[in-house]
């Protein structure tokens, strides 16, 4: 039996410049924070010659070619694993959909465990970077590398993207002080929509390589955000964070008219009434997360409790991708 396990992550600044379509011409900057809420895939062998997937479907496969999951499919073609008497199953403490990264995490777990399988053990770099060319290259989903590369890392992460592909990757430089004051303060509220984020994110990839100005100096700002919130972070300048998370949120509606909707808007603006002092949307937009930095936790809580949202809390994930069982 051998058990991965990938963190999701909340992104803290800058989100979207990590599309290639951005970031080849132009570079983009963003910092990100995994969180302990996981998605787990687990393996174990059989006595049946037959490959078993389970997740929200059941597969029985004899050969590779016939696995429908894609995901499952182009990781058992990417390191070469042949069919055989296994069993695969994913397992996630939060539903797809949501916005919290979990297509990049699922990857991230699925590689790894495959790489255990094979006695192999793997930097988070080439995790994040099979798991980069499994969504982007082979699959070509218009996302950007954000999600991966925080998943295998862990972490409250910068992460630089370079024209030429490369991604530096450099942890944020805080004080435990500071650390503690933003999980402390940091919450997430469950909006009650789930969504897929492929029709905004390729109407942003599909603008950016069109070279529509609006949305390429949209992100140049949204750039600027995420450098200026590592220096806010970095400085311990709290107030500051939250103000940017705010400024962020306004911008990043401009990108898209399903960003948001009015209920989500409505929320925005009672959690702000009600002890808020930043916040914005997670993901690419239309439903998922509201996350908000407040100091009147109590307040805000009652406020979103009482409008029907449920919280999510959390600590955050330093490990990244890691193997928690293996025998």
């Amino acid at each position: 039996m051998i058990i991965a396990r990938a963190p999701l992550r909340l992104p803290i600044g800058g989100g979207g410049t990590d599309l290639p379509s951005y970031y080849r011409e132009h570079g983009g900057f963003l910092i990100s924070a995994a969180i302990d809420k996981y998605v787990y895939i687990t393996l174990h062998q059989t006595f049946v010659p037959e490959l078993i997937l389970k997740y929200s479907k059941l597969e029985r496969v004899l050969s590779v070619d016939e696995i429908q999951h894609p995901l499952f499919r182009e990781a058992f073609k990417l390191l070469d694993i042949p069919v055989a008497a296994l069993e695969l199953a994913s397992m996630a403490d939060i539903p797809a959909g949501t916005g919290l990264g979990s297509s990049g995490s699922f990857t991230c777990a699925l590689l790894k465990v495959l790489h255990a399988f094979r006695h192999e053990s793997v930097p988070a770099q080439q995790i994040a970077e099979e798991a980069c060319r499994i969504e982007l290259d082979i699959l070509k989903e218009p996302i950007g590398k954000q999600d991966q590369y925080i998943a295998a890392y862990g972490g409250l992460t910068a992460f630089r993207f370079l024209p030429n592909d490369h991604v530096e990757v450099t942890p944020v430089r805080v004080s435990k002080e500071t650390l503690c004051n933003l999980e402390d303060n940091l919450t997430l509220f469950f909006t009650g929509y789930t969504r897929s984020a492929s029709a905004i994110l390729k109407d942003q990839d599909s603008k950016t390589k069109s070279n529509d100005r609006d949305m390429i100096n949209n992100l140049h700002f949204i750039n600027e955000i995420g450098r200026d919130t590592k220096l806010a972070l970095e400085t311990g300048d709290l107030y500051k964070f939250a103000d940017l998370m705010n400024i962020h949120w306004e911008r990043k509606k401009k990108r898209s008219s399903g960003m948001s909707n009015e209920t989500i808007d409505q929320w925005y603006t009672l959690a702000l009434a009600n002890g808020a002092l930043g916040g914005k949307l997670i993901g690419a937009g239309g439903g998922g997360f509201l996350m908000f930095y407040c100091e009147d936790k109590a307040r805000l809580r009652k406020a979103m409790r009482d409008s029907g949202l449920s919280e999510v809390r959390f600590r955050f994930d330093f490990q990244g991708t890691s193997v928690v069982v293996q025998n």
